[in-house]
């Protein structure tokens, strides 16, 4: 009995171990959501130049976007674009402007 409740416990702990893993060095739970936000974004010369996706709870990831741009909008346009990506619940967008224009 004593080895299968090693056993168990060693199952449990590895689990245990990768997800607070994965928390601490704060990898993104979806793998394809940074690839969705640059796809909506980076459009009529808009590029992102900084990009931070993470998990803040269970099911909810936030993300910051920093954006340059010929014609810069404002960034409710930018948020309305992701607005339907599931289990983003918190976005902050940057906008500035491409150096050299007017």
């Amino acid at each position: 009995m004593g080895l299968l409740a090693a056993a168990v416990v060693a199952a449990w702990s590895w689990t245990l171990v990768r997800a607070a893993g994965a928390v601490l060095l704060d990898m993104s739970p979806d793998a394809v959501l940074p690839q969705k936000i640059s796809e909506r974004l980076e459009r009529n010369g808009d590029r992102i130049c900084d990009l931070h996706v993470w998990r803040v709870g269970p099911g909810h990831v936030s993300a910051i976007v920093t954006l340059v741009s010929d014609r810069p909008e404002l960034p409710s346009v930018y948020k309305s674009k992701l607005a339907d990506l599931p289990h983003l619940s918190h976005v902050t967008i940057e906008v500035e402007r491409c150096p050299g224009t007017a």
